[in-house]
């Protein structure tokens, strides 16, 4: 008996994997039933002989116990398998029969072990056991071999039928879409392949050629492989509660809400750190991981040094990983305005600089970037990049090659820019998407500045005017993908100096708790640099 080696293309037929090539140099094909004697890869078809096994003349053997697989007499003259035995007893064939129109046509031949042929031709012949039973009803269970459909049966007391795919998980969604008439005529259809990766994917494929609703997916307990071993096993009754408890076919996505009870209660809280400023907190409850904020407004308006604050907070009062994607600017100039919130004074002048000694400097320095926050600041360095998928790419190493759990990409625009098609629009949509689906996949906290655009009339942002979300510049995508969306304004043309140096932030969208409007009034102090809280007035401490 020759064994089998690899499968491959058949060359009669064409079918992608069901010739099997044997340790003789014989070849079979189960999807056309064609037998070459010798056969080498490369052969011209043309020049070889075949033999087509189209005989089904009365089959030698008798119905007995498959004893070694747990199935009984009468389940094996339900389904009309007949076996040879040796001398000894032993079964070492089976003939698992395959009908067109309830006619055999063709028998699969089970030798001892797993060596399969045809004799006949299977060509258009439907699932085994397809003619055993009649062809509507409320049950029926599909499985992927012939041993596991008669174990299944018998488990489930041979009340209701089971069928089997002919060719395996390979070939299964092709063996129902061959029957899916047959199939379409049972109210639910009980999907029980093998406990493997291939039949775990064999079963939602077949799933989804069923109409909606009918088909449900079976999985075996225990690290059991499929029916047959629990039915060897003695686990009849395991396996009768398994069916009747097997879960209904969703695709993707589509949850089952009852069934997420515990995964409720026990959810842990997301990970947030609150903002330097008691006012967005108040609206906000914080930062949090996992979500997509886009600070923005008006050129000169203090968008930098929110962002120099907000960076030098995360830095100094978390433990995690920060990375910093700073378009505009080179390395240096990002590392001295994060000094800057740390000394209280604006060391990216050369002149207030000078002032200090290099060991004052070398100690901003470390208390920001080395000690307990060394090895957690990374900053992207290449100003003037100009393609988008490099950007993107340092994006995702940031924060997964590099562990950063906050990320700050200044700014948006400067994304555009990198996008040679020209149109803003749908350059805007593409990249917020890709943000989007980052954070989702990494879990990643990120905060993206976003420029406004120009508005109608003679009063602009530089004088003061309340920010809408229609105000931001390009794109809706830029509001409906962000978790939250800050607003400054500030009117640079007041002459009451306080006002001209005042920035006040304004929620436009808050997802988390839905609430927006005016959040905090900051003072920009020109002989430090530093942004100072001018309301709220009271000292109410948010619990995130």
């Amino acid at each position: 008996m020759a064994f089998v080696k690899f499968h491959q293309p058949c060359p009669v037929c064409s079918s992608s994997d069901a010739c099997s090539i044997n340790e003789d140099g014989s070849a079979y094909c189960f999807s056309c039933n064609t037998r070459i004697p010798n056969y080498k890869k490369g052969d011209n078809i043309e020049d070889i002989k075949v033999h087509r096994m189209n005989s089904v003349n009365e089959i030698e053997g008798s119905f007995v116990a498959l004893n070694d697989r747990g199935i009984s007499l009468a389940t094996a003259k339900k389904y009309n398998v007949k076996c040879i035995t040796n001398k000894e007893g032993k079964v070492i064939r089976h003939f698992y029969p395959y009908c067109v129109a309830a006619e055999v046509t063709a028998y699969k031949v089970r030798e001892d072990g797993k060596h399969f042929t045809w004799r006949g031709n299977s060509q258009g012949t439907g699932l085994f056991g397809q003619s055993t039973f009649r062809d509507s009803g409320k049950f029926i269970t599909l499985v992927e071999g012939e041993c596991d459909a008669m174990a299944a049966y018998e488990m489930l007391g041979s009340k209701w039928p089971v069928v089997s795919v002919k060719s395996g998980a390979a070939g299964a969604a092709r063996d129902v879409k061959n029957s899916i008439e047959f199939l379409e005529k049972f109210d639910c259809v009980v999907i029980n392949f093998d406990n493997d990766k291939a039949g775990i994917e064999a079963a939602k494929k077949v799933a989804r050629l069923l109409t909606p609703g009918k088909a449900k997916i079976l999985a075996l307990p225990d690290d059991f492989k499929d029916a047959n071993d629990m039915l060897k096993a003695g686990r009849k009754q395991s396996y009768v509660d398994t069916w009747w408890s097997a879960k209904l076919y969703t695709p993707s996505g589509v949850l089952n809400i009852s069934e997420k009870k515990a995964e409720f209660n026990n959810r842990e809280a997301k990970d947030s750190v609150p903002y330097p400023w008691k006012g967005l907190n108040k609206k906000l409850h914080g930062l949090r991981r996992g979500e997509l904020m886009t600070l923005t407004g008006g050129t000169g308006l203090g968008k930098s040094s929110v962002t120099r604050e907000l960076e030098h907070w995360l830095i100094t009062n978390t433990e995690d990983n920060v990375g910093i994607i700073a378009l505009e600017e080179d390395w240096r100039r990002t590392v001295d305005g994060i000094l800057s919130i740390e000394a209280n004074a604006r060391l990216y002048i050369d002149q207030v600089r000078e002032e200090y000694t290099e060991e004052q400097l070398n100690t901003f320095f470390d208390n920001v970037y080395n000690g307990k926050n060394k090895d957690r600041v990374w900053i992207h360095s290449h100003f003037g990049i100009t393609d988008i998928d490099e950007i993107f790419s340092k994006l995702r190493f940031l924060i997964i090659g590099c562990s950063c759990k906050w990320v700050v990409v200044d700014h948006l625009h400067m994304l555009v820019s990198a996008m040679s098609d020209g149109d803003e629009r749908r350059a805007i949509d593409n990249i917020m998407t890709r943000l989007r689906s980052i954070v989702e996949e990494t879990g990643a906290g990120l905060i993206l500045v976003s420029h406004l655009r120009r508005v109608d009339g003679n009063r602009g942002h530089e004088n003061g005017i309340s920010v809408s979300l229609s105000h931001l510049r390009g794109s809706q995508s830029i509001a409906q993908l962000s978790d939250c969306v800050i607003a400054l304004e500030r009117d640079q043309q007041s002459d009451d100096p306080d006002e001209a140096n005042t920035t006040h932030m304004r929620v436009l969208k808050s997802r988390y708790t839905g609430d927006v409007g005016m959040a905090t009034h900051l003072l920009y102090d020109r002989e430090t640099g530093r942004l100072g809280e001018t309301f709220p007035q009271d000292d109410t401490e948010i619990e995130l």
